[in-house]
């Protein structure tokens, strides 16, 4: 595109993630590219085990207020925070890069209200199968999920960004959380107090529609093969014989999952 330059290089952050370390030869072909890339622009560089891309950058970069794009589609985990971050293209994200401008349609926004004390053993991402099963894989195509009510009011950070790192699976191009006492609470641990403002809907905000949800209905939910939204209770499932389970992933595989114990 005739680009010579990066904008503003300490915005500018290469992960080396999903493939890391590299499983084929191509993909080592690409590290050494954007590590080259990097080097000449005076870009930043996520390297090999540092961490997924969306979890990383909203422990140490993102801002509630913060406009944020990413080229990978789960980018909106940055939504938690109160962030308007979005995934985007290629060509987009390159775009981006040289001018430090991006062009959106600003979306509608449908208000996602879930209200009630969670069951025992239900958690964020309950919540968001529950929603995406409700409204379908594209019943959110290019709209905001704005989440409220006293159950996301009491959600731990992990909690909200496993729900905004799912609002994608909706088609959704952002899901939004209040940066609320949560917010500040979870970026002064991470050493980022100066960080936090407040943020939250204007009392007049005009919504599309608006989705309700009794949390104390609730009940432990999984997504079925082959769609996000083919999603049952654990009591529609029955037995299934399990030969290999993989524990983690780039949505909910954080330390607070991994110390849940079982309260059944």
């Amino acid at each position: 595109m005739g680009f010579k330059e990066v904008s503003n290089p300490k915005k500018v952050i290469f992960f080396f993630d999903h493939a890391a370390p590299s499983p084929r030869f191509e993909l080592s072909n690409d590290h050494a590219f954007l590590r080259d890339f990097a080097a000449k622009t005076g870009s930043q560089i996520s390297d090999v085990g540092y961490g997924i891309s969306h979890q990383v950058v909203a422990e140490r970069e993102v801002k509630p207020g913060d406009v944020v794009i990413g080229a990978d589609s789960h980018t909106c985990t940055g939504g938690a925070l109160g962030a308007f971050a979005t995934g985007v293209g290629s060509t987009d994200a390159a775009v981006a890069i040289a001018l430090g401008k991006v062009w959106l349609k600003v979306p509608e926004t449908i208000r996602v209200h879930v209200e009630g004390k969670l069951p025992v053993g239900i958690y964020g991402k309950d919540i968001i199968l529950h929603l995406i099963g409700k409204m379908g894989a594209a019943g959110a195509t290019y709209k905001a999920l704005e989440f409220e009510g006293d159950t996301i009011d009491n959600l731990d950070m992990a909690g909200r960004m496993t729900i905004a790192n799912m609002a994608v699976e909706a088609g959704a191009k952002v899901g939004l959380f209040p940066s609320d006492g949560v917010t500040q609470d979870w970026l002064n641990r991470m050493g980022r107090s100066k960080d936090f403002r407040r943020l939250g809907p204007d009392p007049d905000a005009v919504y599309e529609k608006t989705v309700m949800t009794n949390a104390k209905e609730l009940k432990p939910t999984i997504a079925c093969p082959h769609q996000v939204d083919n999603i049952k209770t654990i009591d529609e499932i029955g037995d299934v014989k399990v030969d290999q389970v993989f524990l983690g992933t780039s949505c909910n595989g954080r330390l607070e999952d991994f110390r849940l114990q079982p309260r059944y």
